[in-house]
């Protein structure tokens, strides 16, 4: 499906607003700070998955969950780095999909924009729902569905007022979760080393209870594919970053500092748990109630340790709710200024907010939550839920290719001009290509990893099949618009660029 002709490399430009309108940049007031791209970028990919979830990997892995988390971690910096390289030459509205659109065509635009989309509408309908029903056990006079519902419109609420609206909330939500993170590392590091108040020292956890890889080492590797979700929402920081004051500033930050967010937030935290807590000593499965951060600050002496881990659970899952209706609207509007969704998604407010494309985007998580709570035993809810497994995966992959594609196109000049640089071109693409097959076949060996890999495989052909209606809508728009065209396809036909 690759091009025979590629369009050339676009110069670096503001981000754009919607395609064939006169919409432009939103005004200089409404662009996010840098004291919101830098919450964002700190806060963004912290969420119920590290306080509630790393409970599940230490269980499973034992405390070579460290590795698991570094791996991990290496595979999203790399990736990080690479979007980097990319956006820093040209920050965008849309980001990895506008680069794959110039790379590899309007093919791979197309396929990895909308499989973006679906995965932040799961997501978004996940978070409704666990926020529902967190807010049903304080409030059990209101229903969970209908607690979901009222956060869904709060957030379409923070959102639709303006890209600064949703910047301030996400910097104060962001905040409390990077707080906790940070109270956690320095208490949970003197407990550890027996300097808290009653506190032995407990690093010896690391290994006296079966080893350090207590299931083997091959585990660990097992457990990179249950951690790699876990950092998935890292790029929302370089789309943000793009609206923000300072867009090249803002995506170095984002893109140069993800490396230690990771080691420190996500390695760091699993070590302080598997160093205070055996880890043969935690329950499966693992609860808010009975989270590793829970028990850790109980130890800690803290009182209302359950209560307090609950509402930072709670801001975590409120956060992405925000950010990943942030995420959806920008990536739909994205696709209709391409041509990859219906026009009117693409129109803006005055404030540059895409409102349609926000609408668009609650609406299916609506959907799914109600299908969740009226019939729960459906199995749509956990379709959408798994069908989106693979995304991260597919993502990464895209944002790999399309580096590599681009800078085969760049002069020498060109190259060294660049802003942001991906090391040792391309070998860590080809590493990063290794590491993704060996986690999909790690994925394969087990029944929930199967389950994911062929409920996304699924979603993907279904795209893949309505791709040759598209393509002909955007010849017809083409046509219509009068706008220059480009190759796009092995048969030599011709696209609009829009």
């Amino acid at each position: 499906m690759a091009g025979t002709q590629d369009p050339p490399l676009p110069a670096p430009q503001e981000p754009q607003g919607s395609s064939g309108t006169a919409t432009g940049t939103p005004a200089q007031p409404q662009r996010l700070r840098s004291r919101h791209v830098m919450m964002i970028t700190l806060g963004g990919i912290i969420g119920a998955s590290l306080f509630v979830g790393s409970g599940n990997v230490i269980r499973s892995v034992g405390p070579a969950a460290i590795i698991s988390y570094l791996i991990g971690g290496l595979l999203v910096f790399l990736a990080m780095r690479m979007l980097g390289e990319m956006a820093a030459a040209r920050p965008t509205i849309g980001s990895f999909m506008e680069y794959a659109r110039v790379g590899l065509g309007n093919w791979a635009a197309y396929l990895v924009g909308w499989l973006y989309w679906y995965f932040w509408v799961g997501v978004l309908a996940y978070e409704a729902v666990l926020g529902g029903e967190t807010l049903n056990s304080w409030f059990a006079f209101v229903p969970a569905w209908a607690w979901s519902l009222i956060l869904i419109l709060v957030f379409i609420g923070t959102n639709a007022i303006s890209v600064r609206t949703f910047g301030e909330v996400e910097f104060w939500l962001a905040s409390i979760k990077v707080l906790a993170i940070v109270v956690f590392l320095g208490a949970g590091l003197l407990f550890a080393l027996g300097l808290w108040p009653d506190a032995e020292i407990s690093v010896s956890n690391l290994w006296d209870h079966g080893g350090f890889a207590p299931n083997g080492f091959g585990v660990a590797l097992t457990g990179v594919a249950l951690v790699i979700f876990s950092y998935f929402g890292t790029e929302i920081a370089v789309m943000a970053a793009a609206e923000s004051e300072d867009p090249a500033k803002g995506i170095k930050q984002a893109t140069s500092t993800v490396i230690w967010r990771i080691l420190l937030f996500f390695v760091g935290a699993v070590l302080i748990i598997t160093m205070v807590i055996p880890w043969d000593e935690l329950p499966e499965p693992v609860n808010v109630a009975a989270a590793p951060f829970t028990q850790v600050f109980e130890l800690l002496g803290l009182p209302g340790a359950a209560m307090i881990m609950q509402l930072v659970i709670f801001t975590a899952v409120i956060s992405v709710l925000n950010s990943g209706l942030y995420s959806a609207s920008r990536m739909f509007a994205a696709l209709a200024d391409q041509g990859f969704a219906p026009k009117f998604v693409a129109r803006r407010s005055k404030n540059g907010v895409p409102l349609w494309a926000l609408v668009a985007s609650t609406s299916g998580a609506v959907i799914a939550t109600i299908v969740n709570f009226a019939a729960p035993d459906s199995g749509v809810f956990d379709f959408i839920m798994n069908s989106a497994g693979l995304v991260a995966l597919f993502v990464y992959v895209f944002i790999s290719l399309t580096q590599m594609r681009l800078r085969q196109k760049m002069t020498a000049e060109e190259v060294a001009g660049l802003k942001l640089k991906m090391w040792l071109h391309p070998w860590l693409n080809i590493l990063l290509f290794a590491a993704i097959a060996g986690v999909l076949g790690v994925m394969l060996s087990s029944e929930s990893g199967r389950t994911q890999v062929w409920t996304s495989l699924l979603a993907t052909v279904v795209l893949v099949a309505l791709w040759p209606l598209v393509r002909r809508n955007l010849k017809k728009r083409g046509a219509s618009d009068g706008a220059p065209a480009i190759q796009d396809d092995n048969e030599g036909e011709r696209i609009s660029e829009h």
